[in-house]
């Protein structure tokens, strides 16, 4: 596999989004932790299924996060950890995010327009985790470099 990004939406309810050097979407998915410990042992798991990672993108809490940038960095990859704001504010217009329920139903709208638009069979929206993953990961390709084949 070559270079990817692995953009993730951390919390006991985890989403993740897999792209490939081209930018485009390679896999994406939610995955239910029963604790927070759970979570931040995943981290080697999940991050050995991204293939050749390049860039670890991650939004949530900073506790959660560091087991994941740390194994990440130990991987090779680079690393960036961001606020919810940091992307929303690019990837939603203000009055899709109006309110938390708006922003998730508009950010599964975009996301299942990019699994669409990468050629996945995706027949019904992604959830909201792993929407806001994905809609994470576009934002992070631009910050990277890396560019969302359209």
């Amino acid at each position: 596999m070559a270079e990817t990004l692995l953009a993730v939406d951390l919390g006991l309810r985890t989403g993740f989004a897999l792209f490939g050097r081209d930018g485009r979407l390679i896999r994406h998915g939610s995955a239910h932790f029963p604790s927070r410990s759970a979570l931040r042992t995943a981290a080697r798991a999940i991050l050995a299924e991204a293939g050749e990672l390049a860039w670890l993108v991650a939004e949530g809490p900073a506790d959660l996060a560091r087991s994941w940038l740390s194994e990440a960095r130990r991987r090779g990859a680079e690393t960036m950890l961001v606020s919810a704001e940091a992307w929303r504010d690019e990837q939603l217009l203000p009055r899709q995010r109006r309110s938390g329920r708006q922003a998730k139903v508009e950010a599964q709208r975009l996301a299942l327009q990019i699994v669409q638009d990468c050629g996945l069979v995706c027949p019904t929206p992604p959830r909201h985790d792993a929407a806001e993953a994905i809609l994470l990961g576009a934002w992070a390709l631009r910050q990277t470099g890396w560019h969302r084949a359209d």
